[in-house]
């Protein structure tokens, strides 16, 4: 009987396919059980993780610019933890767990991509209220948009989307429920990739990023014909390409080609001798002296920017069914027709009642309007107008930044808040508002709307792990706002102390470079300056074609705005995953191969993740390296190296044999 009632510690064999007609999946914990979650233990834990966590993503986003993942990091120690206690049935806990610490992540990246500037331009002042507030109702507004998509997302697009980041983290907690053996390949490769990573971004022993600079040739074609190619050789990012898979990884990587190989050297090319300042005074110099890396950062971006908006717009008239049934629900809930219906609904697939999020959501967009009217603004008619701008612009890329999430694990929302920074600004100085009291209210507006978009993405891989473990919707839906709450006050917390400490403007202060890019687009559009409007509407005129040819219009326009050597490892990865489940004729043993690579690259992400914190951590305590060794050896050594990462993901990925 005890054998009988002990967890299941694989997850089924459907759970990354789809599934055929009739079918359904059954995930680790049976809906019809009911296990422990919101427990003394887990909240408790969830909320110093959220602390702990919100401070170290915020400091180290403000000092480079980039937001380590926190859900993969928070699961190794979930499990640790249950694993050293020796607690029973801690799976549903352990989601619990990651579920509130994750906030920190998406929280932070909310708020440094723009708050920052409030610091940065001359003459704006801040206090913590605003920070805190703007982070906390972008993050509310964020999961109730998001929660009525759930269904549609984790359940009925079953196999579609990879999920990678929900994968990898997914597959962390699992191996908590496991015996030693059967969790050793996940917890190798997150050695593997976890010392890989550390030692490459902490000492820079080899070269993080190969180019084709290195080569007799390659600089002088960069400076020529301005172009370029790079790739990333992070163990992480190559695990992140193996469970995106080779399909997506080649469309992301063609958007890359097609602005880094066509976009930039044409405009280098014919454009050489303007000077296209595109509404940024700092920019002074002709296209033809800029290099490759300036041009697309520049210009080239923009079409990227134009594509994701437009593939956002189509994105809801497509799922706009969803969002009818979605509405539909709540105001039959809200009529008391529905509660039928609710109460015979599966435990894993019960939500936090629509009733409630109307409400709530009712009452979250009134908090904003008051916040703006009351906090920052001081004119009911021109808060008005940035509240519809904020309510729209999240209401419609709620659904962007959750299937960006669920396609590449990565989140575009730097993107989307110049995107509703520049359409802010041009609405508030259209009714009157520029100068110094405009910039404040652009950069709030899109403060909210940049911590709620980052909130939709990070949510909806958490719910994607509950669905695929078998958690209760409602409780992590309940709990986020929890997390949400601490993780707003800690970064709010954190960003003053760090700007009386470092700054964000002096020579040895934090770099803070979004929130940098942000003010240095927002001034001149508050004194009356244009937005790059041709290179946006030439991205969304590449969305649009795309969608009739039936191809992903988001994957291609994410990888024109994500730089090129992010992309390039993705389809290294993608190609390994096609390799290891196509060499073999029997399709069990190319299932079974695939399935142990995707725990293989799960441990890639999971100790690259890790390590990133560790990191961050001794950058924290003013640990400082410099590897003085020549760029071409370094060149080389790291090419030498991640030949032998891709080396060993292939051969120990062909080591399965069957499925058990």
């Amino acid at each position: 009987m005890k054998e009988e009632e002990k967890q299941p510690i694989e997850l089924p064999e459907n759970a990354f396919r789809e599934l055929g007609e009739g079918e359904e999946y059954q995930p680790v914990m049976s809906p019809s059980k009911n296990y422990p979650e919101v427990t003394l233990w887990s909240v408790s834990w969830g909320i110093i993780m959220a602390v702990l966590f919100s401070a170290a993503a915020a400091y180290l986003g403000l000092k480079v610019g980039q937001v380590f993942e926190a859900a993969i990091p928070i699961a190794i120690i979930a499990v640790g933890l249950s694993n050293a206690t020796r607690r029973k049935n801690a799976l549903g806990e352990n989601v619990i767990i990651q579920s509130i610490g994750a906030c920190s992540g998406v929280i932070v990246a909310g708020a440094i991509f723009t708050l920052p500037a409030l610091y940065i331009i001359p003459g704006l002042t801040v206090d913590f209220m605003q920070v805190f507030l703007s982070s906390l109702l972008g993050g509310i507004l964020g999961i109730l948009f998001l929660i009525p998509f759930r269904k549609y997302f984790v359940s009925e697009m079953h196999g579609k989307y990879p999920f990678p980041e929900a994968t990898a983290t997914t597959q962390v907690l699992i191996s908590g429920e496991k015996s030693g053996n059967q969790a050793k390949p996940l917890i190798f490769a997150g050695l593997i990739g976890g010392i890989y990573d550390f030692v490459l971004s902490t000492f820079g022993w080899w070269s993080e990023v190969l180019s084709t600079r290195v080569l007799p040739f390659g600089e002088t074609i960069a400076e020529k014909a301005k172009a370029v190619f790079k790739i990333n050789t992070g163990a992480a990012v190559l695990g992140l390409g193996y469970i995106v898979g080779l399909k997506y990884s080649l469309i992301i990587c063609a958007g890359s080609i097609f602005v880094w190989f066509l976009i930039v050297p044409f405009m280098g090319l014919f454009w050489g001798d303007s000077v296209l300042t595109m509404g940024n005074s700092d920019i002074a110099i002709a296209v033809g002296q800029m290099t490759p890396e300036q041009i697309f950062t520049t210009y080239g971006r923009h079409i990227g920017i134009g594509g994701i908006a437009m593939a956002g717009v189509i994105g809801i008239i497509r799922s706009w069914g969803i969002i009818k049934g979605a509405v539909g629900l709540a105001s039959k809930e809200l009529e008391g027709k529905a509660e039928a219906v609710i109460t015979s609904v599966k435990r894993t697939q019960r939500d936090i009642s629509m009733k409630f999020i109307a409400i709530a959501c009712i009452a979250t967009l009134i908090l904003i309007l008051l916040f703006f009217y009351l906090g920052i603004i001081h004119n009911f008619t021109q808060a008005f107008i940035a509240f519809i701008v904020v309510s729209v612009i999240a209401f419609l890329f709620t659904t962007v930044a959750a299937n960006a999430i669920a396609i590449v694990g990565t989140n575009p929302v730097s993107g989307m808040t110049l995107m509703t920074l520049i359409l802010a600004s041009v609405i508030l100085v259209a009714v009157g508002l520029k100068g110094t009291s405009g910039m404040v209210a652009a950069l709030i507006i899109g403060g909210v709307v940049c911590t709620a978009l980052s909130m939709a993405g990070g949510f909806i891989t958490d719910l994607k792990i509950g669905y695929w473990l078998g958690s209760t919707p409602a409780k992590q839906e309940g709990w986020k706002f929890l997390g949400t709450l601490v993780s707003a006050a800690t970064v709010g917390g954190v960003i003053l102390i760090l700007n009386d400490t470092y700054g964000f403007t002096s020579e040895n202060g934090l770099a803070a470079p979004q929130a940098n890019a942000m003010a240095a687009v927002i001034e001149p559009l508050m004194s009356g300056k244009g937005a790059p409007w041709l290179l946006y509407g030439i991205g969304a005129l590449i969305a649009v074609v795309l969608t009739f040819c039936k191809i992903p219009a988001l994957a291609f326009a994410l990888g024109m705005f994500i730089p090129l050597e992010l992309n390039t490892p993705l389809v290294v990865g993608g190609l390994v995953s096609w390799y290891v489940s196509t060499r073999s004729k029997n399709a069990e043993v190319n299932k079974s191969r695939y399935e142990r690579g995707t725990l293989l690259a799960s441990g890639f992400i999971a100790g690259g993740a890790l390590m990133g914190v560790v990191s961050a951590g001794l950058r924290f305590g003013g640990f400082e390296y410099s590897c003085e060794m020549n760029d071409t050896i370094k060149q080389v050594l790291g090419l030498v190296l991640y030949l032998a990462l891709i080396g060993y993901l292939l051969k120990d990925s062909m080591k399965a044999h069957k499925v058990r």
